[in-house]
C-alpha cells in the first residue's frame, strides 16, 4: 500500500499562479494569450510557470499556427488523487494504532 504522496508535484502545484493556471486548464484548452487575460499575469511570468508545469508533466502543448495551446494531463491528477486515497485508507486503518511512550 502506498503511503506517501508525490512531493515534487505538490510543490509544483503549491504556487498560487500555477494552481490558478491548472484550474483554468481543467475547464478548457487555452493558449498563453488566454491565460494572460484570465490571470492578469505578465506573459514572461506566465511562460515561466507553464515551463515548470510542462517539465513536471502536468500540462502538454499543442502548437496551432503561431500560438501554443496548453491542456492538462488528467492521468497525472488521477494518479495524485490515488496517492491521496491510499494515504487516507492507511490513516483509516491505523486509527487505533498508538505507539506507547518509553
Amino acid at each position: 500500500m502506498l503511503t506517501s504522496v508525490d512531493t515534487d508535484l505538490i510543490r509544483v502545484l503549491a504556487d498560487p499562479l500555477r494552481l490558478q493556471i491548472v484550474t483554468l486548464l481543467a475547464q478548457e484548452t487555452l493558449c498563453t494569450t488566454h491565460l494572460v487575460e484570465e490571470t492578469g499575469a505578465r506573459q514572461t511570468n506566465l511562460s515561466n510557470h507553464l515551463k515548470v508545469l510542462r517539465e513536471a508533466g502536468v500540462v502538454e502543448t499543442e502548437p496551432c499556427g503561431r500560438y501554443t495551446y496548453y491542456k492538462l494531463r488528467p492521468d497525472v491528477f488521477a494518479a495524485l488523487a490515488g496517492q491521496f486515497a491510499d494515504l487516507a485508507e492507511s490513516a483509516r486503518a491505523a486509527v487505533e494504532n498508538k505507539r506507547a511512550c518509553p
